[in-house]
């Protein structure tokens, strides 16, 4: 019986034995449809697999903020027909943040067996070394770009932190980070708790925990670099 294999991947260039369980490496080999964020980082993470994986006799199709969500149900198609297929995140795990969860809706319609495998999450990984609440939290993608906006949101986040006990993670694009960095110490309260996790995995990772009136004093070098945020008390 085909399925549908959600299949994580790596979050940067690190050693892809130690976030993927080399298990998958055989259920990864056997596939030859893979529903991908980008093709290219797709390609590139299937070589680091396995090398000798013959690239050019496997089929890609492409799922991102740009594709039409018209057509995405002909992507599952090659199941009908006998195959399964490999779903894949630009990094991380599919489905989370990531429009592979159309897809997946469409599967669970088609009464298509969808499993999950076991890989690296920047939002678990991070709120696991955070030292907040991990028993109720809520991950908000990105914040407004607009100031008003995303003073108004900190201060939406903010309060739900305090009135709820949840933790509130968020991201933002890496070369804007510093950006976000300075609006959270000016808008935020100095004893809120901020977490920033950056690089989760790799060889540069940095995850610490500080009150914003810390954070203060010592703001970390995070510009360009994939970042996840959260802010407990």
């Amino acid at each position: 019986m085909p399925f549908l294999y959600m299949i994580p991947v790596t979050l940067g260039e690190c050693d892809i034995d130690t976030v993927i369980p080399s298990a998958q490496h055989d259920i990864i080999m056997s596939l030859s449809y893979f529903i991908v964020e980008n093709i290219r980082t797709a390609r590139r993470f299937l070589k680091k697999t396995d090398r000798s994986i013959d690239i050019n006799q496997l089929h890609f199709f492409e799922l991102n903020q740009h594709t039409d969500k018209k057509g995405i149900g002909s992507f599952l198609k090659p199941i009908s027909e006998g195959n399964s297929i490999g779903l894949m995140s630009e990094a991380g795990c599919p489905g989370v943040a990531d429009p592979g969860s159309d897809i997946v809706r469409i599967a669970h319609k088609q009464k298509i067996r969808v499993i999950p495998m076991v890989g690296p999450s920047s939002i678990i990984l991070a709120m696991m070394a955070s030292g907040m609440n991990g028993q109720n939290f809520a991950f908000n993608g990105y914040l407004p770009a607009k100031k008003d906006g995303k003073s108004t949101k900190i201060n939406q986040l903010e309060n739900r932190i305090y009135s709820e006990d949840q933790s509130q993670l968020f991201i933002e694009a890496p070369y804007r980070n510093i950006q976000l960095l300075n609006d959270l110490l000016t808008y935020a309260g100095n004893q809120t708790r901020l977490c920033i996790a950056c690089d989760i995995t790799l060889p540069t990772e940095f995850i610490r925990t500080k009150t914003i009136e810390e954070w203060k004093k010592s703001i970390p070098d995070i510009q360009k670099r994939p970042t996840l945020f959260i802010l407990g008390k």
